[in-house]
């Protein structure tokens, strides 16, 4: 797992460096450069799979007309290098080696058969051809910014802001949606013309020009199989997946909450490995948030080397004020504050871990899931009656626990609107239309207020072209949420850490056969993750498999109110917002008083503020 960064254009040997210097918390071990004419490419390096000088990169073919820098991994590497080494010489062990020959063998095809997760730029020197790609879930991150005749590239937007052709411009648009969706959908960046490779997608730079081709994308192809084959079949497919990431030249380990994900991940790994394998968790001493004991539950049944961190609130208040090194975009999950803590703590033992991401948007998992199938019934009802549960529901007392009730109740009665993928995004976000309209200043929200901030959502709607709203909306999911917040989130979180994570259920592969699984045997009767628990059940303790889901997060609403107070009154000061001139401040006012009179829970919409806030004073004022 690395950093790259590099320029098509005007540049400089100091220029490159700075720009891959930025990125030294992604790859600590070594780092690389190539220059050439107008290119520049910049490398460094977390060493994983041939930890030798051999791996070092920028790397070349044989004659040098192909240069690759390339962050992440193939997973099937070793047979694609069996078909290869024939017709190729090869210096090394590593994945990247190969993908240099594939690209020769195959041209603009070469990524069709690699299997992994990755960022990479190749520059080939006969054409004059400079090419972006990313992974097919998006795990990996590359953004990219065109000035003029000149290409800036890398992993994180701090890499492009050491070009100095490079401009930092508020997109007021991106803005406006981060706001709703807490983070700012691909292929947008919070800057105007820089944007992000979109999955499964390469950018070619030629002469000037831009070309976009698409080597993969989702889709849900129809299977009548019966339940009984469906979880053979996926339980051998997930240890098969679980086995290729478990290839590493550094110790490696589990992220294991006691969820039903993690724990299948860990399951099959200590299944497949040879010896016993590390697990890591934190806890909370709120027990609203706290799931280490479901977590040294799984460790104890499945035998694993376990360690865990009990984290106090001094802990991750520590951090809070830091976030805005790891964030040079604004992200407002606010449980990349203990993905942080558990990345740094697994870093102690391992540098290569896996994760259960990616299973509750394949298995339908999330409560919106089920929330959409309420609503089916709560429409049925008549007006005034729903408009008298709607008043209720206001009224409820505030709780500051994990996805509490009143939190809940109120989420879904708030979006409840007509386009279905539209509500679900207001379930998920903070500030809805009104919200939004309240907090921009006047001038600004006449330009806003008209455009179409689920622009993103009603594309994606329409480039499926399938009728099924369960696979529109695992379709979404996957493209959004779980691409632009959650790999985002564990991506930055981890790799500051030095930490490469890997997902086995987005094994692309995996990816295509459950989305060929019928809805039926994922979501039924108010019951998620159908299939997976019936795979499971006679594996794990029923403690774990069936247990209500918790999430990953921590006490934001009760800090905020104590120990928090100061910090966020400090970077929300009326004078900061007037002179930023972008927000009313007498509503931000309001916003924090009535979360501080504990007369609403506005945790989401400030938390989501003060982030942005962060970002604008560290990264763009």
């Amino acid at each position: 797992m690395c950093g790259i960064a590099g320029y098509y254009g005007d540049g400089s040997r100091e220029i490159l460096e700075k720009m891959t210097q930025s990125l030294s918390h992604r790859g600590p071990d070594d780092q690389g450069f190539f220059i050439d004419e107008r290119i520049g490419l910049g490398h460094r390096r977390l060493s994983i799979i041939d930890i030798s000088s051999a791996g070092h990169q920028p790397m070349s073919n044989e004659d040098q007309t192909i240069w690759l820098v390339f962050n992440g991994e193939i997973y099937n590497h070793k047979k694609l290098k069996s078909n290869l080494k024939h017709q190729h010489r090869f210096k090394s062990r590593t994945d990247t080696e190969v993908i240099i020959h594939l690209y020769e063998e195959f041209g603009l095809d070469f990524l069709n058969q690699a299997n992994g997760m990755f960022a990479l730029a190749l520059y080939d020197r006969n054409s004059k051809k400079l090419i972006l790609a990313r992974d097919r879930l998006g795990k990996k991150p590359l953004y990219w910014g065109k000035f003029a005749d000149n290409l800036a590239f890398g992993s994180e937007l701090k890499a492009l802001f050491q070009h100095p052709v490079v401009k930092k411009d508020l997109d007021l648009y991106s803005l406006n949606k981060y706001l709703l969706y807490e983070y700012i959908p691909t292929p947008n960046s919070i800057l105007k013309n820089i944007k992000k490779v979109e999955p499964g997608s390469m950018l070619i730079f030629t002469g000037g020009k831009i070309e976009s081709k698409k080597f993969w994308n989702i889709n849900f192809s129809k299977s009548q199989i019966e339940s009984e084959h469906v979880k053979k079949e996926l339980g051998q497919r997930i240890e098969q997946a679980v086995k290729m990431r478990l290839e590493s030249d550094v110790p490696l380990g589990i992220f294991l909450s006691g969820g039903i994900d993690s724990t299948t991940i860990a399951y099959y790994a200590q299944k497949t490995s040879l010896q016993k394998i590390k697990t890591f968790s934190i806890g909370f001493a709120d027990k609203s948030f706290d799931e280490s004991s479901f977590a040294r539950q799984a460790a104890e049944y499945l035998q694993t080397e376990h360690y865990e961190q009990i984290l106090t609130p001094e802990t991750s208040l520590e951090l809070i004020p830091q976030l805005s090194d790891l964030l040079d975009e604004p992200l407002a999950d606010g449980s990349i504050v203990p993905t942080f803590l558990l990345s740094k703590f697994t870093k102690q033992k391992v540098t290569v871990a896996l994760s259960g991401d990616g299973g509750d948007e394949l298995f339908c998992g999330y409560d919106p899931f089920v929330a959409h199938q309420l609503a089916r019934y709560y429409e049925k009802i008549p007006n005034f009656i729903r408009h008298a549960i709607a008043k209720a529901v206001k009224f409820l007392p505030v709780s500051n626990d994990n996805i509490s009730l009143d939190f809940k109740l109120k989420k879904f009665s708030q979006g409840l609107v007509k386009n279905k993928l539209h509500r679900n995004q207001l379930w998920l976000g903070s500030f809805d239309f009104q919200d939004r309209s309240s907090l921009f200043q006047k001038d600004i929200w006449q330009e806003l207020q008209n455009a179409n901030e689920f622009i993103e959502i009603d594309d994606y709607r329409k480039e499926l072209n399938d009728e099924n709203f369960y696979h529109q909306l695992i379709y979404i999911y996957l493209k959004t949420y779980l691409m632009d917040d959650i790999l985002v989130k564990v991506d930055r979180a981890s790799m500051y850490n030095s930490l490469e994570v890997r997902a086995p259920f987005l094994d692309f592969e995996l990816v295509d056969y459950i989305n060929s699984i019928p809805t039926k045997l994922k979501l039924k009767n108010f019951k998620t993750k159908v299939i997976l628990k019936e795979l499971m059940k006679d594996k794990l303790p029923a403690e774990i498999v069936f247990r209500k889901k918790k999430g990953f997060g921590m006490p934001i609403a009760k800090w905020l109110k104590k120990e928090l107070k100061p910090w966020c009154l400090d970077l929300l000061s009326p004078e900061k917002i007037q002179r930023q001139g972008l927000f009313n401040s007498q509503y931000i006012e309001r916003l924090l008083q009535e979360h501080f009179e504990n007369e609403k829970d506005n945790r989401k919409l400030i938390w989501t503020l003060l982030i942005f806030q962060m970002w604008y004073d560290k990264w763009y004022r």
